[in-house]
């Protein structure tokens, strides 16, 4: 009798897990969906493989090591990264890789110049952008992503800034934009759809 009153004790005084379960990162795929996808996206430079990239950073994350319930929301928008890392191998030296032009299907209208500007720079300075300036990953950290040096990452990231302008400006939209799911659907100029994803957090 005494173990099992001992036995009712441990578990009723129980404290929930201060790690974040797979079901918590189910609900902020499906609740912060837009950021996720339009971060695939600038990342990928193709619908198609953004898909598979948002698909695959959710599977990353519940296969994850346990992290805080409080960092949930910044490691999901990292499993997006790595996974996009894993995924175009951007390269480093002699960067050469052409934009994506092949951005979903023919009859998709053209996207925001914001998001058009960065989705037509090189693999590497579109990476090198949106980690280090858009995500605000410190230079150390995306030379240790990327696997290559500080000096590549400032200069690849000089370069995407010459081309689209000012960061601060574009920040501010893409923030909006991926803050609400409706602006992008009745954005005459946007093409990104979200429409597929309304199953992926329950059954990924």
């Amino acid at each position: 009798m005494f173990g099992t009153r001992l036995g009712t004790t441990k578990s009723t005084n129980q404290e929930p897990s201060p790690y974040a379960t797979r079901a918590d990162f189910c609900r902020i795929f499906k609740d912060d969906m837009d950021r996720l996808y339009l971060l695939s996206f600038l990342l990928t430079g193709d619908r198609a493989t953004a898909e598979k990239c948002f698909v695959g950073g959710l599977r990353m994350s519940k296969e994850s090591t346990p992290v805080f319930k409080e960092w949930a929301q910044s490691w999901a928008r990292r499993a997006i990264i790595l996974n996009a890392i894993r995924m175009i191998r951007p390269r480093t030296i002699d960067d050469n890789t052409p934009p994506a032009t092949d951005r979903g299907q023919g009859h998709a209208m053209p996207d925001p110049a914001e998001i058009a500007d960065i989705v037509e720079l090189s693999a590497f300075e579109r990476f090198a952008f949106v980690m280090s300036v858009l995500e605000r990953y410190s230079d150390q950290e995306c030379s240790l992503l990327l696997g290559c040096t500080r000096r590549e990452v400032t200069a690849a990231r000089t370069r995407a800034l010459q081309q689209i302008g000012s960061s601060a400006e574009l920040r501010h939209k893409l923030v909006i934009m991926g803050a609400d799911q409706k602006v992008l659907r009745d954005n005459a100029g946007s093409g990104l759809r979200f429409e597929p994803f309304s199953h992926v957090a329950a059954s990924a």
